[in-house]
């Protein structure tokens, strides 16, 4: 049986500490499609099928998505997270500069902050709409993902959950802001200065667009790393099948 740091060490991508944290889905992927392409071509051949490989893709994925959405959704998941903390966007930094030069640093943190808190509040939806996309993954679609090269298997989530999300996301984003008249200062700011003569980068005055989108990927960026604990850390192996596949701790 191939276990994850004989299948890494196989493919030259052996990580530790910061490396792993930040490993994307396809490194250790790419890995694991060494090992399969040794198997079906007459090498070490591990005790597991193809079907059981894509079982346990399927339970790490609902773990990792189930661990992601459950650590966002609670107070500062967004807020408290410096890499998926959501910010001004970079077109809207000139005018946040503007404002806290004259005296109004409370209120651009405070949109800050109700931009984040919205975040949190959505994510909470995401569980169901994962698990549903990922239970029909095929043995197909799971083999692809293996195969498939950096990235695969979060593509394989937003092309078949981001439009769903959006629809869930975008009306609980939008009743947050609202409760702290997030989206209409956001309006009325943005739109006189995109009238300006002078601006020649406009800015998107739908805040809740905005705040939805960037809610969904640090949702997809949560998850990705909470799939890397699966492959790298044995102790996050919490079912059989996990166990079987990537290996036994």
């Amino acid at each position: 049986m191939y276990k994850v740091a004989k299948v890494m060490l196989m493919a030259g991508v052996l990580m530790t500490g910061s490396q792993a944290a930040n490993a994307q889905f396809g490194d250790i992927l790419r890995g694991a499609q060494k090992a399969i392409n040794n198997a079906n071509t007459g090498g070490n051949r591990g005790s597991y099928t193809n079907g059981e490989a894509v079982n346990a893709l399927r339970e790490a994925l609902k773990i990792g998505s189930q661990n992601a959405s459950g650590r966002l959704s609670t107070v500062n998941g967004f807020f408290g997270n410096q890499l998926i903390k959501i910010l001004m966007p970079p077109e809207a930094k000139k005018v946040e500069n503007t404002l806290r030069s004259i005296g109004m640093g409370a209120q651009v943190d405070k949109a800050i902050l109700s931009m984040n808190r919205a975040a949190e509040d959505a994510s909470g939806k995401a569980v169901q709409i994962f698990i549903n996309a990922i239970s029909g993954m095929s043995v197909s679609d799971g083999i692809s993902i293996v195969r498939g090269g950096q990235g695969a298997a979060t593509n394989y989530l937003k092309n078949r959950t981001t439009g769903e999300l959006t629809n869930a996301f975008r009306p609980i984003v939008n009743n947050s802001l609202n409760q702290v008249n997030a989206t209409k200062y956001w309006s009325d700011v943005f739109s006189v200065y995109n009238a300006l003569p002078t601006t020649r980068q406009k800015v998107n005055t739908d805040l809740v667009a905005y705040v939805t989108e960037r809610a969904l990927n640090g949702l997809f960026v949560t998850i990705a790393e909470e799939e890397n604990k699966i492959r790298t850390n044995p102790a996050a192996r919490i079912t059989d099948i996990l166990k079987k596949v990537f290996g036994a701790p």
